[in-house]
């Protein structure tokens, strides 16, 4: 039988045989940048020269830098905001689509549609929205809410704001289908007998809802935290290559872009950034995991 199917002549080396092609591309596009970003971190490299080696200047320049510090709040300001947001809103929106009405499936499309759209539109179509002269300005001052339009745009503060605003209109679709999948795994036994020992909606929600969809609010939690801590485009194409006025709304992933592109641009230094960056990924990812270790005991 060995010979017919041929496993009498499998090799040791078979299965790494198979394995290679994987790992390779492992290799090259995620191993070997990360290795090369640490390397590149302990060194004065600029982009039209090599460097040598510096040790810990450019983590101890990047402690000392005014720009880091800012772009650090708001890294973490954007994730402590956004995160809550991206965690509970898409599931009150689950809950509400979830239910079996007409017309139903044209709301969940609707819901979805940001997702789909290209970064740049939703860009463009917001600061249609939000500038000076735009939507909601008008509508203010119309309704003679606000005598001067809302600097949304112009103002550090206000331009944050505003991203976070796009970040979340843009994710709940995206994170609604999450809840979506996890509430067709609800028994709907629990519901019934919760309301025929009376029950409501809002008491069924809390205590039979939220706690079966609990772990998939924590993978919710932490997929929108590395996304909060790595936001580059909302900011970019809200505030324009500055990052704001005076770069006043300037994130992590902006601050590495500014400072390691450009004829004088420091690799050296963006590496470390870089790495620093991915460390306070890190700790939010292992505290979600360790919240999520807890629910599971």
């Amino acid at each position: 039988m060995e010979t017919e199917t041929g496993l009498l002549h499998r090799r040791w080396w078979t299965p790494y045989l198979f394995l290679a092609p994987g790992l390779v591309m492992v290799t090259l596009f995620s191993i070997w940048p990360f290795v090369n970003t640490v390397i590149l971190s302990l060194t004065d490299a600029q982009i039209l020269r090599g460097g040598g080696f510096v040790g810990l200047d450019n983590y101890r320049r990047a402690f000392a830098d005014p720009d880091f510090w800012v772009a650090t709040g708001n890294s973490v300001l954007y994730l402590v905001v956004v995160v809550p947001c991206l965690v509970l809103l898409p599931l009150a929106l689950a809950v509400l689509v979830q239910a079996k009405v007409p017309g139903i499936g044209f709301f969940r499309s609707v819901f979805y549609t940001p997702v789909i759209a290209s970064a740049v539109v939703v860009g463009l179509i917001w600061q249609w929205v939000l500038r000076s002269d735009g939507l909601v300005n008008t509508v203010f001052q119309r309704l003679h809410l606000v005598s001067e339009p809302v600097p949304f745009l112009t103002d550090s503060a206000m331009l944050l704001v505003s991203a976070m605003i796009v970040t979340v209109w843009k994710g709940l679709g995206y994170y609604m289908v999450f809840y979506l999948a996890a509430l067709g795994n609800v028994p709907a036994t629990l519901h019934e007998a919760a309301a025929i020992d009376g029950a409501g909606p809002v008491r069924r929600f809390f205590s039979i809802t939220v706690p079966q969809v609990k772990p998939m609010m924590l993978l919710v939690g932490t997929l929108s935290a590395i996304s909060a801590l790595r936001v580059f485009t909302e900011i970019y194409i809200l505030g324009g290559e500055s990052g704001g006025p005076g770069g006043g709304a300037r994130t992590l992933p902006f601050l590495i872009r500014q400072v390691g592109l450009g004829f004088s641009g420091e690799t050296g230094y963006a590496s470390a950034i870089s790495i620093l960056l991915f460390l306070l990924t890190l700790v939010f990812s292992l505290l979600g995991r360790r919240l999520s270790k807890g629910d599971e005991r």
